[in-house]
């Protein structure tokens, strides 16, 4: 087949990708830089200058919901300070403007549903096509699957010249029926339209592979595996916080000092293990009333907990309900342990978050949960979905403190070697430069 001129343009893996004459010339031509002007659709934080655009490597971020864009703190100033230009696009929301003024970036703004639905995806599809064509990034990084499945279609078909798909998770895992195979093909589309897909661990990747939604050559892990690393020398750090913090963490909670605090974090949802840490939880607390509950995050719509399970928590007299919380690191100093009893992972960053805290952890013995601690030295494993076993694991570490505080000095210690958010950011900025084409 001949393609007429202007219809193709070279990829980094020596092949052709097809693309229509306007597209194409779209992305190879190097025109003089337009303005860029604030509206409506996007919160604006450090406008790029017009004299640097055609020297700056333009990266744009899309994830689905704002709050999605704290997995990139530690990486964009690390990539600023290589000369990248950084902006994101995600949905409108609560906590655009917070995440704008906190990363110091440009936010653009497109409604982009969570659920599976056909007709407000299509209108999303075509307003990210839009604005990427405005944008003209030289690379597209987007994240989560509905984030990666519309991130990735729309900068194929504006001509982006580098695509990334940050896989985070799998939500076919613990998906039936049509919904899995739906799933499943949105992640074969948004793995075959990126030059090359992004695992945040070993066994997610591994996972992928088995399923066959991406071949091995294309799928990676940056590092030695996490989202981002952990900041265990700045915002997890202990030493940032004295016992005054501690007691008045715990005084905001209705917690009293000698109380056993078991920590929660994250979506309070069923894929995460809440209604077994729900049964796991009651029967501690049965013998051992001391023994308190507190969950961090919200409640969800989508994978929502039963009616009887969301009004089991909050009505228990030792379960705290603490809601969503921008800065988690204020409240880590109040546990005395972390469980994260969850049914499937990307890479769980909250074991991360809680080993640089020195706190040990009981999870489930997940593959990706498995790969953040170590067994008996840093936490505990149980089966997933067993809360007679979750149940024993909380107990002991309540009956063996010194116990669980070695552990969490362990954990803290393997995070300061093994998850540093500046080695996440050099092997990415270094992925960035194998797939980006030699300007001309």
């Amino acid at each position: 087949m001949v393609f007429p001129p202007g219809c193709a343009y070279p990829c980094p893996h020596g092949m052709f990708t097809l693309a229509s004459r306007s597209l194409s010339c779209n992305l190879l031509r190097r025109s003089e830089p337009k303005r860029v002007t604030c509206c409506r659709r996007h919160i604006c934080r450090t406008p790029l200058p017009t004299s640097s655009r055609n020297v700056m490597t333009r990266l744009l971020h899309i994830t689905t919901v704002a709050e999605s864009l704290g997995f990139l703190r530690t990486q964009i100033p690390y990539m600023k300070s290589q000369g990248m230009h950084i902006e994101a696009l995600c949905s409108p929301g609560p906590h655009v403007t917070r995440m704008a003024t906190e990363l110091g970036i440009t936010i653009h703004t497109v409604e982009m549903p969570r659920r599976i639905s056909p007709v407000q995806d299509l209108r999303a599809l075509g307003q990210l096509w839009q604005t990427i064509r405005r944008l003209q990034p030289d690379i597209v990084h987007a994240h989560t699957p509905k984030g990666g499945l519309l991130g990735t279609l729309s900068a194929f078909a504006a001509g982006t010249p580098v695509r990334i798909y940050h896989m985070r998770g799998l939500p076919l895992e613990t998906a039936t029926g049509w919904r899995r195979a739906l799933l499943t093909a949105t992640e074969h589309v948004s793995t075959r339209l990126s030059n090359r897909t992004v695992a945040v661990g070993f066994a997610l990747r591994q996972t992928a592979l088995s399923l066959n939604l991406c071949p091995p050559d294309r799928i990676c892990v940056l590092a030695g595996g996490s989202g981002q690393g952990v900041d265990a020398i700045g915002r997890f750090n202990p030493a940032r916080f004295d016992a005054t913090h501690r007691a008045k963490q715990r005084a905001a909670l209705g917690l009293q000092p000698d109380d056993f605090v078991i920590g929660f974090v994250g979506r309070l949802v069923v894929d995460k293990g809440i209604e077994t840490l729900w049964r796991a939880f009651d029967k501690l607390a049965s013998i051992a009333p001391e023994a308190h509950l507190v969950l961090v995050g919200p409640f969800e719509e989508r994978d929502a907990l039963s009616p009887h399970v969301r009004q089991a928590l909050e009505n228990h007299p030792n379960i705290h309900l603490a809601g969503f919380v921008a800065d988690t690191a204020e409240l880590y100093p109040a546990f005395d342990l972390l469980t994260l009893p969850t049914r499937r992972e990307g890479f769980p960053n909250v074991l991360l978050e809680a080993a640089a805290m020195e706190l040990a952890c009981v999870t489930s013995d997940i593959g990706p949960c498995k790969e953040a601690i170590i067994e008996d030295e840093t936490g505990r494993t149980v089966p997933l979905d067993d809360a007679h076993a979750l149940f024993g694991a909380l107990n002991s570490y309540r009956l063996q403190p010194e116990r669980a505080r070695a552990h969490g000095q362990a954990a803290r210690a393997r995070a300061l070697t093994h998850y540093t958010p500046e080695a996440i950011a050099r092997d990415l900025h270094a992925l960035y430069g194998q797939l980006l084409p030699p300007r001309v």
